[in-house]
């Protein structure tokens, strides 16, 4: 990177949306180290890369560094999609899905840990592939702790089950183990979430006013993508799928008004003032010519989170290209 875009990266300026280009399922955090680090999947769905900057403005122009590539054949070899990058247990961890060379939606998730520091010049190495009670489809995982405890969530294929993906959820005994049974949260079955596929994916978690809310992605990956949300108390048994109530309605959907369409596969983030913004990825147009899959104008889009009177999250509708 040129000294001028370096500095650029790190100056504080206002953000445009879209963010960063062609980077969909996007994951954004702080770290304690004062960096905002981000992550997502490319259009070729071949690499693992990670950008990082001081201010969330800085991600457009951050560079990024590939910390890993798929291998010419064999497992992994296939699409690789919806990295996260999160920091626990001193190590820095890659949770991802791939697929295999000779079956590219042979999709499994794997996890990719680091000891240095930087994870951006650090050396990466293979855990292994998270073990779930079923050899299925497994895709988007998100990890969290709650009261002392770290949890896992993602989303799968459960044999015997008719949907794509449903969402699970279990505390982590290693980055790629369960210490407990999972419990199912929810399962696509209203209109909204199975248009095209039945889907529910890409979890997240905000805890908020004595709350958790869950928001997921559902429905195909073309307009029809939306964001659903499950709540739960503070104090509820999060391992019971009675304690999370769902939304019978999209919580985050397609603007005509502001041309914005397919909007989900969101992350949390503040920015440098505390306040909550919501990162997600959408298209600046409706109609696709073929596979939706392969279409790489998923563009990553920022907006703060307002929230109701009783500590909601009101998510609203995606802003319109331009600075917010």
């Amino acid at each position: 990177m040129s000294p001028i875009l370096a500095q650029a990266a790190e100056r504080p300026s206002k953000i445009v949306n879209p963010l960063v280009l062609q980077r969909a399922d996007p994951q954004v955090f702080k770290h304690d180290d004062g960096y905002y680090y981000m992550m997502a999947s490319v259009p070729e769905y071949d690499r693992l890369a990670i950008r990082r900057a001081r201010t969330l403005a800085g991600l457009s122009t951050a560079e990024e560094a590939v910390v890993w590539r798929r291998p010419e054949s064999g497992r992994m070899a296939g699409y690789i999609w919806a990295p996260e990058l999160h920091h626990f247990d001193g190590q820095w961890h890659i949770y991802f899905a791939a697929g295999n060379g000779d079956d590219k939606f042979h999709i499994r998730t794997y996890v990719l840990s680091c000891t240095d520091t930087n994870p951006l010049t650090g050396k990466w190495s293979l855990t292994g592939q998270l073990e779930t009670p079923w050899d299925s489809f497994t895709l988007d995982s998100t990890t969290f702790v709650h009261r002392g405890v770290r949890y896992l969530c993602w989303a799968q294929h459960e044999p015997g089950i008719d949907t794509n993906s449903n969402l699970y959820l279990a505390p982590l005994a290693t980055p790629i183990t369960l210490a407990a049974k999972p419990a199912r949260l929810t399962v696509p079955t209203y209109d909204w979430e199975t248009i095209g596929f039945k889907v529910n994916e890409g979890p997240a978690l905000l805890a908020r006013n004595g709350r958790l809310f869950l928001t997921y992605s559902a429905a195909a990956t073309d307009y029809h993508y939306c964001m659903g949300l499950l709540t739960a108390h503070d104090d509820a048994d999060i391992m019971d799928p009675a304690s999370w109530v769902k939304s019978p309605e999209p919580v985050f959907k397609s603007s005509p008004a502001h041309n914005v369409w397919g909007p989900g596969h969101n992350s949390f983030t503040v920015d440098e003032n505390g306040r909550d913004m919501l990162v997600y990825h959408a298209r600046d147009y409706k109609d696709i010519q073929g596979d939706p899959l392969f279409d790489p104008n998923r563009h990553t889009r920022v907006q703060p989170i307002h929230y109701t009177a009783d500590g909601v999250p009101d998510f609203g509708e995606p802003v319109a290209n331009g600075p917010l």
